[in-house]
């Protein structure tokens, strides 16, 4: 039995990198530390207990890690320091070599933090407890609430598919989820906090339900159903999982918005394969097709990785014509570095970093293009949308349902409310959309 009494009036803050997964969990775990007796701060306030809950998918990911958490070593030297996450489950020993930190936990054991806890004290050593994840077949669920307006509510934990840059099934585990029903309890749980927006997350959310018999598929349906939470998005989903029923399911509901994100990585055939991944570019563009047929203002972000090993000029130049000629909103441009124990070490080929770093200046370049053309579009447009919570240079944010991000004047009733607007122009040097409420 964990004596809670050592929690009570110390405070803890919390910094999250990465993916909404991580968000969510990181919310999770915060409250978790609440009830126990802790006071959420600021990161930027003084505080006893700073937990960094990590990502690693890039080697710039791990480099970003460092540098925040040495500099709130730094700033707060007597604080007890707790690092988590992808970064700290791949390399527990490289973390425990930060000079300060004091706890590091891997991927699950996260969210037993209390119990690693219960007589925390800086010491010269830092303590580890990373199990072998690979081994672990238990899902943890969680849900983002308080930080943001939307919710971030996880699905989906793990992946199978080993693709040959990547190190997730390393850092998180086997695929692996928990029924439609605990999933269900979850999402009125967010909604009886007041979340009006869920997005769906996970690390390979099509994958839901391979344990249970159940399907993503089924998950949306019931999802539908719950009451109190008016916009459901999914979040990335692998294109061979993206299924017609699930597209013709989103066209015709009233609650899942207009907004698809999906991982393309590569716009050649053969670049692909050497990624192992599980389709062509075929596959993908009837994909985009089919959306854009059923809904033609959906909203469609595609993930792109440039630079990996084996990609030639001729190849990049394929992905950027594949990519010019689909009717998709936005990229995400990831730029490949080479990642411990992955398959694509092996490929003899590689592409010199600032080769790299020229391809993905042209992809964020095609990427701005692409969403300015997806904007203007709907200028003088009345949409709703969901405004977010904080103030930005007087002005307050949110997004329409098919994910245009909008800024009118800041009102502090907006905040997490939906409202009809109208969409007015460009916001200079951004890409945002000045609107009008009406």
């Amino acid at each position: 039995m964990i004596d809670s009494s050592v929690f009570e009036n110390k405070k803890v803050a919390f910094h999250t990198f990465g993916c909404k997964l991580n968000f969510s969990e990181t919310s999770t775990v915060a409250r978790t530390m609440v009830e126990a007796g802790f006071e959420k701060v600021d990161i930027s306030e003084p505080a006893d207990v700073y937990m960094f809950n990590t990502c690693s998918v890039t080697e710039l990911a791990d480099k970003k890690c460092k540098q925040v958490i040495r500099k709130a070593i730094k700033q707060n030297p007597d604080a007890f320091i707790v690092v988590t996450g992808c970064f700290a489950q791949l390399k527990p020993d490289a973390v425990s070599n930060i000079e300060g930190v004091d706890l590091v936990l891997g991927s699950n054991e996260k969210f037993d933090i209390l119990q690693y806890m219960e007589d925390y004290k800086k010491s010269d050593k830092a303590e580890i407890h990373a199990g072998q994840i690979g081994k672990n077949k238990e899902f943890k669920p969680s849900y983002s609430f308080g930080d943001r307006t939307r919710c971030f509510l996880k699905v989906q934990d793990g992946c199978d598919y080993f693709c040959s840059y990547c190190t997730i099934p390393f850092a998180r585990g086997r695929s692996r989820s928990d029924t439609i029903a605990n999933t269900i309890e979850q999402a009125k749980k967010a909604a009886s906090g007041g979340a009006k927006e869920i997005i769906l997350t996970g690390v390979n959310i099509g994958d839901f339900g391979k344990e249970t018999g159940e399907s993503f598929y089924e998950l949306l349906q019931a999802l539908e159903k719950v009451d109190g939470v008016e916009r459901f998005r999914i979040s990335s989903i692998e294109p061979n999982l993206l299924t017609d029923e699930i597209i013709e399911f989103v066209a015709r509901s009233k609650k899942f918005m207009p907004h698809f994100h999906i991982p393309l990585q590569s716009g050649s055939d053969k670049v692909l394969k050497l990624m192992k991944r599980k389709y062509d570019t075929s596959l993908f563009r009837s994909k985009i097709e089919r959306i854009k047929e059923l809904i033609p203002e959906a909203f469609i972000g595609v993930d792109v990785i440039v630079g990996v090993r084996g990609e030639s000029d001729d190849d990049f130049n394929t992905t950027h014509q594949f990519l010019s000629d689909l009717d998709i909103s936005q990229l995400h441009v990831f730029t490949y570095s080479e990642r411990p124990n992955t398959q694509a070490l092996k490929i003899d080929e590689v592409v010199p970093v600032p080769l790299r770093k020229e391809r993905s200046k042209i992809l964020h370049e095609l990427s701005e293009k692409k969403t300015r053309h997806f904007y203007k579009q709907y200028i003088g447009n009345e949409n709703t949308v969901l405004f977010e919570g904080a103030e930005h240079d007087g002005m307050i944010n949110g997004f329409t349902q098919n994910y245009i991000k909008v800024e009118v004047p800041f009102k502090k009733h907006l905040s997490n409310t939906i409202q009809a607007v109208r969409l007015k122009h460009l916001s200079l040097g951004t890409l945002n959309m000045v609107g009008e409420l009406i």
